[in-house]
Order: C-alpha cells, then sequence, then structure tokens
C-alpha cells in the first residue's frame, strides 16, 4: 500500500491565545514526527487569516494515523479546546 498524506485545516476557536495555541501546536509538531509511521507532520500559518492552520501529514499507512490518535500528546491537544477542525482530506500521489 502507497503512503497516506493527509491535509487538515484547522482554526483557532473563540477566544483562544493565538501564543498559547501556536506553542501547543509546535509541542504537538515535535512529538508527532518521532511517532512510528510518520514521515512528515507539519503545521504552517495562513498569511491572510493567522487565526487558521494548515497541517500537512504523511504516514506509512492508515493504521499508524489511526495510532497518532490513541496517543497522549494528540489527546492532549484535541481536548485543549484551542482549535476546530474546518476540514480532513485523506491523499495519495498521483502514478
Amino acid at each position: 500500500m502507497s503512503q497516506l498524506y493527509v491535509s487538515a485545516g484547522i482554526q483557532l476557536t473563540e477566544g483562544t491565545e493565538p501564543a498559547a495555541a501556536i506553542e501547543m501546536l509546535q509541542q504537538l509538531a515535535r512529538a508527532t514526527v518521532d511517532e512510528p509511521g510518520c514521515i512528515s507532520f507539519e503545521i504552517r500559518q495562513n498569511l491572510e487569516d493567522p487565526r487558521k492552520f494548515t497541517l500537512w501529514e504523511c504516514w506509512t499507512d492508515p493504521d499508524a494515523l489511526a495510532q497518532h490518535f490513541k496517543k497522549e500528546h494528540t489527546k492532549a491537544a484535541i481536548a485543549s479546546g484551542m482549535t476546530e477542525i474546518m476540514y480532513v482530506e485523506k491523499l495519495s500521489a498521483l502514478g
């Protein structure tokens, strides 16, 4: 099976302090790149709306992504309530 690519859009929830959310997202990225099956995990901030972010991810397979959501750092980031998901796209490479 080919690698699984993910593009996810998130935005800060109402009342969330941007600096605190950025620190939380940076911690999430640092922890996630060390997970088994994670090939890459990047978070980019939108230049036109700094309260929005895009996550670019590459995983060895769907199971590795599923395991990501069981990790404590992922659960903590979700439980923080600082962000909400706008969209998630699961992608594959062409060809």
